[in-house]
């Protein structure tokens, strides 16, 4: 008895065995075999691919199979697949007959989730391996749907050469997705994982063509097609030579490439659906090759470009180069969009918004346009000229250099380096103090990627005044996203905060400048960029002509264009306002129209501003306008351009209480410039009124500052290059003075030169080394002032 018990609880526990060696037979994953990577559209459409690891075309596993792929392989392998488990003995009775009648292997009888085991074990067909497949077929139905399986087949099967799975297939012979492809195309799929060696160009032909038709007569059998469909699909061709799978983002595809290990956290395999715009990428690549193609005969060879949507913070958009696979001199195979380059003049908005957030300038404070030398450092406007003194928003219109320095002197530009870190410029790697005031002209490096980022990040700041109810959220500088995902849009009220790195005063005021850029050169040439739509934007051309910036916004878009050389090389002519700016607006012609941002009018501020000079005004201003600013304007200093000035009665000249009595004195608030400033801003000022002189024998005691060096500056640096016949060349030397009238006598090192009436310029040749240069007029006031003359050495 004890016997029995003992065989009969063996006998369990081998049923035991053999029912938990049946469950946990098949692995967690079936195949494991790499895949390729693919990006799609928005829409599902297919931007771009590239070939597995292993050198197959096989694309991941798809969420669906075409409905005529279904019944096409299932009439054509496994006509009851949906009536048996796994395995179909009637087909395997048929095939042990007809190989026995046939002494040879002429039919396997597998079905087709058996041949899905097949496919992903890869044995060699022996009796005992076709016994695993039949065990392992009937545990695979057991927690798989005939779809799931369908899936797997489909995505697995050989489709001849190196083409794995239908989506692979449907691309490679026929250039489009599977779902639409017709009748014929699809049987001619269908048929091939039986016999994949039937896919030569010029080879095995009239057997693909039989094998087809002998299928599309079974549909018409079976009912799923008639026959007139059959006959016609019957007429189609068969494939040629494979063809290349579309190519439309293939510098999204590689950046997919280089992020998968961090996004694999996310459990995203090797396709992501992207939230690029189809029917958008597919027409800036089109715009984008025209382009190229004009400005290769200039030797530009690259350009790129990034569209973002403002909205929900993502690319719609991404040409990271135009691609010319067959040119490779041409280096388009690099991501202009993640390299670093010099930005030009395309972080002055921010340096502006900055200011005006810190509360060191308000929209239109003046802000000095002259000659400027900076420790060595001499910058140059675009043009060549000065203003002697502009509104910072004009200046930062006309993107002029001076006034850009001058602010950056002023703010310092160890801050503003700060400042752009926190705005998530990810490129700034060495010290402020390396790249000091020739960081507002293009002195670092910046990719495209953080560029447009930052001012998307404004543009959804301004966007989310009402949604906010006035506070900031920290994640509108979050990075753009690419990949389309389900994302939780709701923000958490404990998250939003009471600032930010620039406030909404700052940014309105900032992209209203923006809007206003005045175009250098002839302003008829720019009709053709002319827009219904309102747009906030600013070019940028780094030194030596070797990257052209564009960069524009509205509410709903950012749009930034690049255009130069990938390996650096310098064009004359390759400048933003010619080269990059003409792509950004044909660009925003594709795009919708948007409104314009709203003003957050309780984060503004009405501040009584003089116009004349832009600044708070003071006592003495004698025209007073109302403009919005941002809080922080309230910090700014009064003007100190406006003061009063004592003239006689006929109001001719200027007098103290030393020489005209107070009660015939006139007091009149005027406007008055620092002598270089005004040298230079009179000419381009027509209504700009000069001090009256002082009444002969009524010079005030008191510094006046009548008189200032255009050139050289104090302790300036000066370079005289030599001439051809060996000697010397001269250096001019230029001042100005209040009284146009006024003489100077100039000394060099206590020594007279001479003497200048009117227009105050000297030619001279002095020594290498240091000099003393010593201004005196004829009332006696002195202007003492030191250069350097550099050795030719």
């Amino acid at each position: 008895m004890l016997k029995a018990h003992k065989t009969i609880l063996f006998t369990d526990l081998s049923f035991l065995a053999l029912i938990l060696i049946f469950l946990f037979a098949l692995p967690s994953k079936l195949f494991r075999a790499p895949t390729s990577y693919v990006v799609e559209a928005i829409n599902g459409e297919l931007l771009s691919a590239a070939i597995a690891s292993d050198g197959q075309w096989r694309f991941p596993l798809a969420d669906s199979v075409p409905e005529k792929f279904m019944r096409c392989i299932v009439a054509f392998e496994d006509k009851r697949f949906y009536d048996h488990p796994g395995v179909d003995a009637l087909a395997m009775a048929r095939a042990m007959r007809q190989n026995l009648k046939a002494k040879a292997v002429v039919s396997g009888g597998s079905t087709l989730t058996m041949q899905v085991i097949r496919l992903s074990r890869r044995e060699n067909r022996t009796l005992l391996q076709k016994l695993i497949e039949l065990l392992l077929a009937l545990r695979l139905e057991l927690t798989n749907s005939k779809t799931d399986i369908l899936k797997l087949y489909a995505a697995n099967a050989p489709f001849g050469s190196n083409v794995v799975g239908l989506e692979a297939a449907s691309w490679r012979y026929f250039g489009r997705r599977p779902e639409s492809l017709s009748w014929g195309e699809m049987a001619t799929l269908a048929v091939l994982p039986n016999s994949p060696s039937l896919v030569h160009p010029g080879k095995n032909s009239p057997r693909l063509i039989q094998k087809r038709n002998d299928l599309l007569d079974k549909l018409a059998v079976l009912g799923f097609i008639d026959q007139v469909t059959a006959n016609l699909s019957k007429l189609e061709p068969i494939p040629g030579k494979p063809q290349a799978l579309p190519q439309y983002a293939p510098h999204l595809l590689n950046r997919f490439k280089k992020e998968y290990a961090s996004l694999a956290k996310r459990k995203t395999g090797t396709r992501v659906t992207s939230t690029i715009d189809y029917d958008l990428q597919l027409k800036i690549n089109a715009l984008l090759k025209r382009y190229n193609n004009r400005y290769r005969a200039n030797d530009i060879n690259n350009i790129s470009t990034l569209v973002l949507d403002v909205k929900n913070g993502s690319v719609r958009s991404y040409v990271g180069n135009i691609y010319q696979p067959e040119n490779k001199e041409l280096e388009s195979h690099v991501d202009m969009i993640t390299a670093a380059r010099s930005p030009g003049s395309t972080l002055k908005p921010l340096l502006y918004a900055s200011m005006l957030n810190d509360g060191f300038i308000l929209p239109r404070t003046l802000i000095p346009d002259i000659p400027t030398q900076i420790g060595g450092y001499s910058p140059q406007n675009y043009d060549l000229g000065y203003d002697g003194a502009i509104p910072a928003d004009k200046a930062l219109s006309r993107s002029l250099n001076i006034p850009a320095v001058k602010l950056l002197q002023n703010y310092k530009y160890q801050r503003f380096y700060d400042k752009l870190k926190k705005m998530g410029f990810s490129t700034l790697n060495k010290p402020a103090d390396h790249y000091g005031l020739s960081l507002i002209l293009g002195g670092s490096e910046v990719t495209m990627w953080d560029l447009a980022r930052t001012y998307m990040g404004m543009a959804r700041t301004l966007n989310h005044f009402n949604d906010y109810r006035g506070k900031y959220n920290p994640h509108d500088y979050d990075s753009p996203v690419y990949i389309n995902q389900k994302r939780d849009t709701r923000f958490d009220e404990y998250e939003l905060q009471l600032n930010s790195v620039l406030d909404f005063g700052s940014i309105w005021n900032t992209f209203n400048a923006m809007e206003e850029v005045m175009r250098p050169g002839e302003e008829g040439l720019w009709e053709q960029f002319s827009s219904s739509q309102r747009l906030a934007w600013k070019t940028g051309t780094s030194f030596g002509f070797r990257d052209a910036w564009a960069i524009g916004l509205n509410p709903d878009y950012v749009v930034c264009v690049w255009v130069g050389n990938a390996d650096g090389e310098g064009r004359p002519g390759l400048t933003g306002i010619d080269v990059a700016a003409p792509v950004m607006f044909d660009i925003f012609k594709l795009l919708p129209n948007s409104k314009w941002f709203q003003a957050p009018k309780n984060k503004l501020k009405k501040m009584r501003v003089c116009r004349q000079s832009g600044y708070k005004a003071g006592e003495y201003c004698k025209e007073v306008i109302e403009e919005l600013v941002a809080p922080a304007g309230e910090k700014t200093a009064l003007c100190p351009y406006h003061k009063l000035v004592h003239l006689d009665r006929t109001g001719t000249y200027r007098v103290t209480d030393a020489c005209e009595a107070p009660a015939d004195m006139q007091h009149i608030p005027w406007f008055i410039l620092p002598p270089a400033m005004e040298y230079y801003y009179k000419i381009k000022n027509s209504d700009y009124k000069s001090l009256p002189p002082f009444k002969p024998g009524c010079e005030s005691t008191e510094q006046h500052y009548v008189m200032d060096m255009i050139y050289p500056k104090n302790n300036a640096s000066i370079y005289v290059p030599v001439e051809f016949d060996g000697t010397r060349g001269k250096v001019v030397l230029n001042a100005t003075h209040r009284n146009a009238d006024a003489k100077i006598y100039w000394h060099i090192d206590g020594e007279y030169v001479a003497t200048t009436k009117t227009y105050h310029q000297l030619a001279v040749s002095p020594a290498p080394g240091k000099h003393t240069l010593t201004l005196v007029d004829e009332n006696g006031e002195r202007l003492v002032q030191t250069f350097l003359i550099l050795d030719k050495n």
